[in-house]
Formats: structure tokens, C-alpha cells, sequence
């Protein structure tokens, strides 16, 4: 699922860097690639779930809680960010993960998997119209030039010339899951100082997981879920699959594996490279959807899918870092909100 965001400062002299600049860029880039395929195919094993009888809650509740249970000793190592940035703990597990994802799959039962996705990737559009006209501060013309690109894209993508081709509520619950990445992107800015130490990413993530589950369980109730479900099949565009095997790859793959190496990636690349293999994800999501679950998109959503790509990624990396005077303008390492591209 899409977009999974941490803040992160890179640094040449972090101990996690390489020796060879050119080694460590091309680590990077494997890292990223693979964790835009791992979390692209979130949404291709939980929609199977789905169908097979699970809530979207329930679903949510079991990859969150089963990743949590996996990064518990990443938690325990980074046991002081409970004492140093409660709030962007809190913030990240209600909704950069609780809500994002609790969205996402709730979008998925009513519409495809890539178009959920895609309208995910307006979220650094909308953080765009927050810093133009809630902070009222100058946005660049490229910025607005991503904006108007990614709304338009999507207008491609949902079909507006035929009154909206998808259920209404779905393309709600996925715009859902776009916000909730824009109330995450600002709290972390707001929350952080130009004098203070970044949180390491993986224990974010790890507290994050804790709380999103904690926050899942009084909201999704698992107790009175079918597990039966996960003890038989669910079916692919036709083709039976173990629900467990979906499941597994759902917590183990789309989640720890996908959250791990993005986080690795970013430390590597440049925003704006981390910020290009990132946008795969989506591409990654709709082509596996086409051929696991037989969810075939129009040549327009296609180019429009495209066109909100681009847009997003125009206006990620020009969004500012906090206390910025300047017009939004590109991105640096210096920027503390992170790439988007995790979702799901």
C-alpha cells in the first residue's frame, strides 16, 4: 500500500554510507526498486483476502500487527524515542499507518487496485494547497505545474468525462488515504526543529507499527473476525491461492521488506532519485493487478496515471522544508519530509 512515510536527513558521514559513492548509489537504487515492488504488491495479495470474506479492517489489523510483532526488537533498541518525539510516534502510527492503510484497503473492496493508488499519489499535491493557502506561503510555478498535472491526471484515471467510472465511496476512501499522508507530512514538519537529531527511521517505523496496531484493535475488533478464512483459499482472477501464503507475503514482504529497504534506499539516494523509483510503486501496483487479478485500465487512465506520476512527483520535491522564507522550489537533503511512495 502506498505511501509509508519516515522522516529521514541523509548524511554523507552516516555510518550506514559506503566507501564508493558509485557502489552505494547503485545499492541504493536496488534497495528502492525493491521496496517499490514489495510494497506495490500489497494491494494485489490483501484484495484476494478481501473477496474471500475479510474486512478490509480485519486485513489491515493482520498486516499491521503481524509486521509490529516482527520490528518488536527494533522498538525495544529504540526504546529513548519514547521519551525524545512521542508526538511524531503517535502521529506516524495513527496516520501514516492506521489510516493510510486502513483507507487504502477500505478503497480496494470497491475499486482497482491501481486506481486506489494513484489517487493516493495526490498527497503531495494537497501538501502543496497546505503550504499555499493554510501557511500561506509562495509556491514556485513548477510546484503548481505538478499540481495541476497530477489533478488532471486523475481526472483521466477516475474517468470524470463518463460521470465517474468507479463507486463514489471508494474513490472517497483512497482521497482518504492521500490526507492522511498530508496530515503525517505536516505534523512531521511541524514537529521537528532545524537544531534536532533525527529519529532513526527504523524505530519510527517499529513504534509506529505498535501504535497503528493498538489504535487497529479498538477500531477493527479482530476478535470477531472469520479466521477460517485464513485456513483455506482465496482466489486470484480465478486461480486459488493459499490465504495464508497471501497473508505472509502481505506482512513479511509488502510490510518489514518494503518498509526496511526504503528506508536503506533513502539514506543512499538523493530526494529527488529516491523520489523517481518511489513512483514505480504505482506503476509496479497497476501492471500487477492487470495480470494477477485481471484489473485491465483504458489507454486514458493509463496516460492519465502517467500524467498524476509526474505530477506528484514535480510537486514532492518542491515541497520546503520547514521555516523556509523562499517559494517552494526543489527539494534537497537538507528537507525533512520524506519522499512519498508508501501506501500500501
Amino acid at each position: 500500500m502506498a505511501c509509508h512515510h519516515v522522516p529521514v536527513r541523509t548524511s554523507d558521514s552516516s555510518p550506514s554510507s559506503p566507501s564508493s559513492p558509485r557502489h552505494g548509489k547503485g545499492v541504493g537504487l536496488g534497495l528502492a526498486l525493491l521496496s517499490a515492488v514489495a510494497f506495490g504488491g500489497s494491494g494485489v495479495a490483501a484484495k484476494p483476502l478481501i473477496e474471500a470474506g475479510l474486512d478490509p479492517l480485519h486485513v489491515v489489523w493482520l498486516r499491521v500487527a503481524g509486521a509490529a510483532l516482527v520490528m518488536l526488537p527494533l522498538a525495544v533498541r529504540h526504546r529513548a524515542l519514547l521519551r525524545r518525539r512521542p508526538g511524531l510516534l503517535i502521529g506516524f502510527g495513527l496516520l501514516a499507518v492506521a489510516g493510510v492503510q486502513a483507507c487504502y484497503f477500505a478503497a480496494l473492496s470497491r475499486i482497482p487496485v491501481g486506481v486506489a493508488l494513484l489517487i493516493e499519489y495526490l498527497a503531495p499535491a494537497l501538501v502543496l494547497g497546505w503550504v499555499r493557502f493554510v501557511q500561506r506561503r509562495p509556491v514556485t510555478r513548477a510546484a503548481a505545474v505538478g499540481v495541476v498535472l497530477a489533478v488532471g491526471g486523475l481526472a483521466c484515471v477516475v474517468e470524470v468525462w463518463s460521470g465517474l467510472g468507479f463507486d463514489a465511496l471508494g474513490l472517497l476512501l483512497a482521497l482518504g488515504a492521500a490526507c492522511c499522508q498530508v496530515g503525517y507530512f505536516v505534523l512531521s514538519d511541524q514537529g521537528s526543529d532545524a537544531g534536532d537529531e533525527a529519529p532513526d527511521p527504523l524505530g519510527v517505523i517499529a513504534y509506529g507499527l505498535l501504535v497503528g496496531a493498538a489504535v487497529l484493535t479498538v477500531v477493527a475488533r479482530p476478535w470477531n473476525m472469520d479466521w477460517s478464512v485464513l485456513t483455506g483459499t482465496a482466489r486470484m482472477d480465478g486461480r486459488p491461492v493459499a490465504a495464508f501464503a497471501l497473508l505472509a507475503w502481505i506482512v513479511l514482504v509488502a510490510t518489514v521488506v518494503a518498509y526496511v529497504t526504503g528506508v536503506l534506499a533513502v539514506r543512499r539516494l538523493s530526494p529527488q532519485v529516491a523520489g523517481v523509483v518511489a513512483c514505480l510503486e504505482a506503476v509496479i501496483a497497476t501492471v500487477l493487478a492487470w495480470i494477477l487479478l485481471g484489473e485491465h485500465l483504458s489507454a486514458p487512465q493509463l496516460a492519465g496515471g502517467v500524467i498524476v506520476l509526474v505530477g506528484a512527483f514535480i510537486a514532492q520535491s518542491s515541497t520546503p522544508s520547514k521555516g523556509s522564507g523562499q517559494p517552494v522550489a526543489s527539494g534537497g537533503p537538507e528537507r525533512k519530509l520524506s519522499r512519498p511512495g508508501r501506501a500500501a
